[in-house]
């Protein structure tokens, strides 16, 4: 956002040249929120696999409140929303992770997404909530398969993943308010693998026409402060690798989670990670790249050092044009008094809920404090999901 400062020092040069030096310092496009609760309703107390499946509409799972994205979008001005869906139940074990869905679970999440973006006109990131494991969620993030590990014969394989991904972007290929997530979270996996499945899904995506914006995440659980650093058994930096991806059409950032608690986990209250010192190599890597990214899953506790600390990295995103958008975790249809994140009485983000203690959750704790004064005005409300606002968003208006 240009300054009075620098309107006045350019006063007298040309509109047009005015309008370019805002649109510079204006990288955030899309800010929003994280919609959790397809992926409910299959954690059991032991490895157990098919538990919880298919699970029950509105009962075991659910995608959105409408009256909750309705809040969002109306009172709060965002313009984004991460939505959750499990693979197993997009592909039941009986059909296998590929072309073949459950049309009624389709149908279920089409519903939830399609009001997100043609009812009210923001735009919705697609996420299927595996950590690149697939045939058992039943003890997420480490129970199921590598998807592509050749030595497990129960694994999904790499081109099975590309092709699942090639009908979910035939299915959404003439919506321009989608983004496609590849997967959330891969871990304790070979960062070679990483790479291979997330280009498997990339040539899947285009291979059908579908032009829009790609999210690919690193190993590691695609920590943005991990991001140079060796994660999991040995696994290389997703440094290493993530920066051989291929988008025929340019239209592809990396998807970066990070919290600011003290093992970057979103389960403490406190944070005490600080974002811009922990992201700086990363960002460093983008710029030597030439890539963006996103951070669609960070958060923090109720109190005073966490609101100043996610102040601070809402800062850093908008100071560094590496980054493109954010995403908070999580609201969601299904959460109650419970809290998806930064200790246990913290709360969701579902407005409208307490926490545990009956008091007020995050999105009046949390998000009035610390999230909502740091919306961006001049968000991307319009065009296909891009790296960039588009022509008509790019105009003199935007100053």
């Amino acid at each position: 956002m240009c300054d009075r400062n620098m309107f006045l020092s350019l006063m007298f040069r040309p509109l047009i040249f005015l309008a370019a030096v805002c649109i510079a310092h204006a990288a955030v496009l899309y800010a929003g929120v994280n919609e959790s609760g397809g992926e409910f309703g299959v954690f059991a107390p032991i490895d157990t696999p098919g538990f919880g499946l298919p699970g029950r509409f509105g009962v075991d799972y659910a995608f959105i409140n409408k009256s909750t994205v309705d809040i969002f979008v109306d009172q709060e001005k965002i313009n984004f929303f991460r939505v959750t869906f499990l693979m197993e139940r997009m592909c039941p074990l009986s059909f296998g992770l590929g072309s073949r869905f459950n049309e009624t679970y389709f149908a279920e999440y089409a519903d939830a997404i399609n009001y997100i973006t043609l009812a009210k006109g923001a735009y919705a990131l697609l996420d299927p909530h595996n950590y690149m494991r697939y045939n058992d969620p039943s003890q997420q993030p480490f129970s199921g398969s590598v998807i592509g590990n050749s030595s497990d014969p129960t694994a999904a394989t790499t081109e099975q993943f590309g092709e699942f991904w090639a009908e979910l972007a035939r299915r959404f290929q003439s919506n321009p308010k989608v983004i496609f997530g590849i997967n959330n979270e891969p871990h304790d996996m070979p960062t070679e693998l990483v790479l291979e499945n997330n280009q498997a899904a990339i040539d899947g995506i285009r291979s059908v026409g579908a032009r829009q914006l790609i999210l690919a995440p690193g190993n590691g659980f695609t920590g943005g402060h991990s991001w140079t650093q060796i994660t999991g058994n040995n696994d290389a930096p997703s440094s290493d690798f993530m920066n051989m991806l291929n988008d025929s059409l340019h239209n592809l950032a990396i998807d970066i989670h990070e919290y600011l608690d003290i093992d970057f986990s979103g389960s403490h209250d406190n944070c005490t990670q600080p974002a811009p010192s922990n992201l700086a190599a990363l960002t460093t890597w983008l710029q030597e790249n030439n890539l963006k990214a996103m951070i669609t899953e960070f958060g923090g506790g109720n109190n005073q050092g966490c609101f100043q600390m996610l102040d601070e990295m809402f800062n850093y995103i908008a100071d560094n044009d590496e980054y493109i958008g954010w995403a908070i975790w999580a609201a969601g249809p299904l959460w109650g008094t419970s809290s998806p994140c930064c200790g246990a009485d913290t709360g969701s983000l579902e407005p409208g809920m307490l926490n545990d203690e009956g008091q007020p959750n995050a999105f009046d704790t949390v998000w009035a404090n610390a999230v909502r004064p740091n919306i961006p005005r001049d968000l991307k409300r319009s065009g296909i999901s891009s790296l960039t606002r588009g022509r008509r968003e790019a105009g003199v208006s935007k100053v």
